[in-house]
């Protein structure tokens, strides 16, 4: 649960949700058990009665009055729902969760829409699998939700959407529209451009070189194995703002791959050194969990492949009372064995290894 029935910022509202997928069943299961009255449609019935027989809400009926309305619909239909739905309820808020907002924006003041009941948002939340069958309450927990505010909307509807999102567990980050596709094509749609072409390098490889792909192919490869139909959506409504990114990102390749093609030529190596240079400086600038921005360590334990032992590491870990910052999970092809990755502050690195190993865990150095 996102936070304690008598805090509950929506307790007594009703929420429409537009679109039963990921986003829109996730939102619907994580208020359910806060008590907020949630109903859903969708364009297809048979995910909106999935949706219903998850848990996310009852199906929406004729006469429903909802306080704020959620639009979890595909980028290039969001504007007509949004308009939709503005004339269908007339007294309620309309927030969406799509993941570009000038494009939306435009379109709606294109269409002569009036859009002080409108208020833009989009939690940086996902999983690689979507639709409601993936959707869980805790999806967006601790995670930032941004809401674009613009001048036309009032203080209490910009409020109600901070309400849903704080219901919810996520962080609330203010942004203009601009400001917002901006951001999203520098840290998510220029990285998935990125991770899908890398992954497309491997259609090529031997079934070896595949056999012996370690965690770092996995981790540039995480996000490729999404839909490409969104994605053309997503990349289409901010191509300017993602075109600008890969530009950036082609300059410093371009270089890097003219400095290993003649790597005896004066500052060849200076340029990649330079290049790995700047990925550290970027890559410290990343917030780590509560929005900390500093380094942590790694620590690999080497666990069997089978059931429990990942659940008694971790509860030995508990234990001892060292806070984790993440893990990684990697079985060795072809062996009964594993590594589990931990991140964690440095100064407790030295303990942590040595208390493992004394209640008999295998600690690679």
């Amino acid at each position: 649960m996102a936070t304690s029935p008598d805090s509950v910022r929506l307790a007594g509202k009703t929420v429409r949700i537009v679109g039963t997928g990921l986003l829109g069943s996730s939102i619907g299961l994580g208020l359910r058990p806060l008590g907020v009255n949630v109903v859903l449609t969708d364009a297809s019935p048979s995910s909106a009665r999935l949706a219903q027989d998850l848990g996310a809400g009852q199906l929406a009926a004729a006469g429903d009055v909802p306080d704020l309305i959620v639009v979890c619909v595909p980028p290039d239909v969001v504007a007509d729902v949004i308009a939709r739905e503005l004339a269908e309820f007339p007294l309620a808020i309309v927030t969406d969760v799509a993941s570009v907002k000038v494009a939306a924006r435009d379109e709606l003041t294109a269409q002569g829409v009036e859009i002080s009941r409108y208020v833009g948002g989009h939690p940086l939340a996902g999983r690689e699998r979507g639709g409601a069958i993936s959707a869980r309450g805790d999806l967006f927990i601790g995670r930032p939700w941004v809401v674009c505010r613009e001048p036309a909307n009032s203080q209490a509807s910009v409020r109600l959407v901070e309400d849903l999102i704080l219901d919810l567990g996520a962080s609330v980050v203010e942004m203009t529209a601009d400001e917002h596709d901006r951001a999203v094509a520098l840290v998510s749609h220029a990285p998935q451009i990125v991770s899908t072409i890398m992954a497309g390098q491997l259609l090529d490889a031997t079934d070896a070189a595949v056999s012996v792909a370690g965690q770092g192919v996995r981790d540039v490869t995480r996000i490729a194995a999404s839909s490409p139909d969104l994605w053309v959506q997503i990349l289409g409504a901010n191509h300017e703002a993602v075109v600008e990114v890969l530009r950036g990102v082609h300059t410093e390749l371009g270089a890097v791959v003219t400095a290993l093609d003649s790597l005896d030529a004066a500052g060849a190596r200076s340029t990649l050194a330079q290049a790995f240079s700047r990925g550290n400086e970027g890559v410290a600038r990343l917030p780590g969990k509560h929005g900390q921005n500093r380094k942590f360590s790694i620590v690999t334990v080497l666990i069997d492949d089978r059931p429990g032992q990942l659940a008694n590491l971790l509860a030995e870990i508990g234990e001892l009372g060292i806070n984790l910052e993440d893990l990684n999970l990697e079985h060795a092809p072809g062996a009964q064995l594993g590594t589990v990755e931990f991140s964690v502050v440095p100064e407790a690195v030295d303990r942590l290894v040595s208390d493992l190993e004394q209640r008999g865990w295998r600690v690679a150095r």
